[in-house]
């Protein structure tokens, strides 16, 4: 499924023409991104959280070139499903 399908689905559901929800989930993801970058975590009950983790520095190699290079510590977003909803889509085998 891809935004334009969610917008399609959630309109159908609720009844509110496309161009709002389009709008809707664009002002909702907009929000979780810069809360995100702002080194905040978001919190959805039932659904899951979008987590800001930290990833240790770390020795890589670059196997074409045989050479070995230090990747610096970063930070990187993480979605960690709900229980329930991990449950759900495992009971959907």
């Amino acid at each position: 499924m891809i935004k334009a399908d969610l917008v399609n689905e959630v309109s159908k559901k609720t009844g509110i023409e496309r161009k709002l929800v389009m709008t809707t989930i664009e002002s909702a993801m907009d929000v979780i991104k810069e809360t995100m970058i702002n080194q905040e975590n978001v919190y959805l009950r039932g659904f899951g959280s979008f987590v800001v983790k930290e990833r240790a520095a770390k020795t890589a190699r670059n196997i074409s070139k045989n050479t070995t290079i230090q990747l610096p510590a970063r930070r990187v977003p993480t979605f960690k499903p709900s229980k329930t909803f991990a449950e759900k889509v495992d009971k959907n085998k």
